[in-house]
């Protein structure tokens, strides 16, 4: 046996929890750099792979059969007989000649950059003023007409008793 001294020692060595302290390779431990990539591969070439069996399976479309009882299955049959005209490179047309050359729009494009800052510094906030406005509201005020006057408390019974009496009830069932 160990003395107590040495017991302790021991024990402190011989832990039975585990420890919160890692070491150098836990702590330095190589990560990739996109582990999210590292997933998606795996996706993409689970994928690859999926379509490459599928591809051995057959074509679906040269073995499908037209069903006879459909009311298109003649035009059908006679469209998936006949081999349709393939375009070729000599049926791309020419570049067309009536338009104006490539430098041309960065120099319009400039001209109207030019002419929207001119706009905003003609109408920027420091730009208005409010003076003179008294002709405006005189104006305006002639264009609304009379003034409507303001009611009396008194008014609104007045017209509620008169829609009232005026009112008829319904006809009882």
């Amino acid at each position: 046996m160990l003395s107590s001294g040495t017991a302790s020692i021991c024990v402190a060595l011989f832990r039975r929890q585990r420890s919160s302290h890692k070491t150098l390779a836990q702590m330095n431990a190589p990560r990739p750099l996109f582990p999210i990539f590292a997933n998606t591969a795996r996706g993409v070439v689970l994928a690859a792979a999926c379509a490459t069996l599928g591809g051995c399976i057959g074509n679906p479309f040269k073995d499908a059969k037209i069903d006879p009882a459909s009311p298109v299955a003649p035009e059908v049959a006679k469209l998936s007989r006949e081999n349709g005209k393939q375009p070729t490179f000599a049926s791309i047309p020419n570049v067309p000649k009536d338009i104006r050359p490539a430098p041309q729009y960065g120099r319009e494009a400039g001209r109207l950059a030019a002419a929207g800052e001119a706009l905003e510094r003609a109408t920027a906030p420091e730009t208005w003023t409010l003076q003179g406005t008294d002709a405006f509201a005189a104006t305006a005020l002639k264009q609304a007409g009379p003034a409507i006057e303001a009611p009396v408390a008194g008014d609104s019974e007045a017209f509620a008793r008169a829609q009232r009496e005026r009112a008829t009830p319904p006809p009882p069932r």
